[in-house]
C-alpha cells in the first residue's frame, strides 16, 4: 500500500545524501517534495502541513548541523515524525472481569467478519478461550460465513435464529461465563452507509453487555473517506481501536498516516492479506521504516517463527549454512517460504538492496517460478534429490518429461542450486559478515 510513497521518499532522500553539508534552501526542497508525496499519497492535508512543518524545524536546527551525515540525520528526524504522526501502538484492553467482549463494527465490504475471525485466531495462539458471536443478522449468508471461517480457526460460532442482535449479544455474553471463555468477539451487520438505524443497534448492543473494546473495521482502498468513517462511528459510540484491512492492495496508503492524528482513535490492527493468519499487531515503528524503505525484518521474523518449528529451523539453518544441504532440503525451504505470503512481500519487508529488488519481482512470475522448481525436484528419484551430481543428460530429459517442462529450465535449476550452495559455503568464510552488511545499507 506504501510502495509509491516510499519511492518518492527515497528518491528525496537519495538527493539529500549527494549534498555533503545541507543548506536551509535544501531542506525547504526536500521538505516541499515530501509535501508533494505526502498529498499525492493522500494524506489529509492538515497533517502534511504539521508534520512538515515539525520536520523543517527540527531539519534547520543544531541537531543536522552537527551531524556527521546531515542527510541521514535527516532520514531519521522523518522517521520519527512520522512515528509520532502514526500515533503510540496501544494493545488490547483484556484487563479485569472475564469474558472481555470485544464489538466489531463498520459498514458493509469492510472484511468486518474475516477480520473478527482472524483476531480470534490471535487471541486462540496468545492462549485465550475465544468464543465468536453471529450479530448480523441481516446480510445473507453472513453468519455461515462466520460459522465457516469459525471452523478454520477452531473457535466456536455463538448463533440464535430468529433472535434480534441485542438478545444474541446478551445470550452469547451469558454462555461465555458459564462456559469459561475469556474472550467474546461480536460480529455486528453494517450498512452501506452510517445512518441512525445502525448506530441504535450498536448502542444496544453495548448498553445490553459490557463491551470491552469497539473496533472499527475499515477498507483502506477508500481513501480518505475512512477518515470522514471514523469520525461518524466515533461521534455515535466510543470506538477504541481501528482495523484497516486489506492494505496489501495498492491504495495510496495516505488514511493510515492521517487517521490517528484526526480522529484520535489508535490503529490497533492490519490485515496484510486474505488469509487467516493475515493480521498484524499495529506497530508506528515498523509502518514507519517501511514506508522509509527501512525493511521490516522484525516482521519477517515472526513470520518465519509462523511457519518454522524451533528445532527444524535450528536444524535447516545449519545444514543450508554450511552449503551441505540436498534438493530435498531446497524444496522443504521452498514450501517454508510460500508459507510466509507472496514472495515480493515478503522480500518487501527486508531492508536496503533486498527490498528494492522486492518492487522488480511480479508476484505471479514468483509463484510460477516456485511451482516449476517444485515440478522439476518431485520428478526427481529419492537418490538424485539426495546426490543432484549424478544428473546426467539421460536423467535431466527423463525428469523434463516427467514434470512437463524442457531439459533447459532442469539445467537451469540446478546451476541455481550450485549457485546457492557455492553462496552458502562462501559466508562461511572469514571476513563474509562484512559483505553481507553492504547488502542492507
Amino acid at each position: 500500500m506504501f510502495d509509491s510513497l516510499s519511492d518518492r521518499l527515497n528518491k528525496i532522500f537519495d538527493e539529500l545524501k549527494r549534498h555533503g553539508k545541507l543548506t536551509e534552501d535544501d531542506v525547504d526542497k526536500a521538505m516541499r517534495e515530501v509535501k508533494l508525496a505526502l498529498l499525492e499519497a493522500d494524506v489529509s492535508y492538515g497533517v502534511v502541513r504539521s508534520f512538515t512543518d515539525r520536520v523543517k524545524e527540527r531539519a534547520i536546527g543544531a541537531e543536522v548541523a552537527k551531524s556527521l551525515n546531515p542527510a541521514q540525520q535527516v532520514v531519521k528526524i522523518v522517521d520519527e515524525e512520522l512515528i509520532k504522526t502514526l500515533g503510540t501502538a496501544e494493545p488490547l484492553n483484556l484487563k479485569g472481569e472475564k469474558p472481555h467482549v470485544v464489538m466489531m463494527v463498520g459498514l458493509q465490504g469492510s472484511g468486518k467478519t474475516t477480520a473478527a475471525a482472524k483476531l480470534a485466531k490471535i487471541l486462540r495462539a496468545r492462549g485465550e478461550r475465544v468464543m465468536l458471536v453471529a450479530a448480523d443478522i441481516y446480510r445473507p449468508a453472513a453468519i455461515k460465513q462466520l460459522q465457516t471461517i469459525g471452523a478454520k480457526v477452531e473457535v466456536p460460532v455463538f448463533t440464535l435464529p430468529g433472535a434480534k442482535p441485542v438478545q444474541i449479544s446478551k445470550e452469547a455474553y451469558s454462555a461465555a461465563q458459564k462456559g469459561g471463555y475469556s474472550v467474546v468477539i461480536l460480529d455486528t451487520a453494517g450498512r452501506s452507509q452510517l445512518d441512525d438505524v445502525l448506530m441504535d443497534e450498536i448502542k444496544g448492543i453495548q448498553a445490553a453487555v459490557p463491551t470491552k473494546e469497539i473496533l472499527l473495521v475499515v477498507d483502506s482502498m477508500i481513501g480518505q473517506e475512512a477518515l470522514n468513517i471514523a469520525k461518524g462511528f466515533k461521534a455515535a459510540v466510543p470506538v477504541s481501536g481501528l482495523v484497516f484491512t486489506k492494505i496489501d492492495g495498492d491504495a495510496r496508503g495516505g488514511a493510515a498516516i492521517s487517521i490517528r492524528e484526526v480522529t484520535g482513535i489508535p490503529i490497533k490492527f492490519l490485515g496484510t492479506g486474505e488469509g487467516l493468519d493475515a493480521l498484524e499487531v499495529f506497530d508506528p515503528v515498523r509502518v514507519s521504516n517501511r514506508i522509509l524503505g527501512m525493511g521490516d525484518i522484525l516482521g519477517l521474523i515472526e513470520k518465519a517463527q509462523a511457519a518454522y518449528s524451533a528445532d527444524e529451523s535450528t536444524q535447516d539453518a545449519e545444514k543450508i549454512l554450511s552449503g551441505r544441504f540436498t534438493l530435498d532440503d531446497f524444496a522443504k525451504q521452498l514450501k517454508q517460504i510460500k508459507k510466509l505470503g507472496p514472495l515480493g512481500q515478503v522480500l518487501g519487508m527486508m531492508p536496503g538492496q533486498f527490498g528494492a529488488m522486492a518492487k522488480q519481482i511480479d508476484p505471479h512470475d514468483a509463484e510460477d517460478q516456485l511451482k516449476v522448481v517444485e515440478a522439476i525436484i518431485g520428478s526427481m528419484t529419492k537418490a538424485e534429490r539426495h546426490d543432484p551430481t549424478i544428473l546426467n543428460a539421460s536423467r535431466r530429459r527423463r525428469i523434463a518429461a516427467g514434470c512437463g517442462k524442457e531439459v533447459q529450465d532442469v539445467n537451469r535449476l540446478m546451476k541455481q542450486f550450485r549457485d546457492i550452495q557455492n553462496v552458502m559455503k562462501q559466508l562461511q568464510k572469514p571476513g563474509a559478515r562484512g559483505n553481507i552488511n553492504k547488502l542492507f545499507g
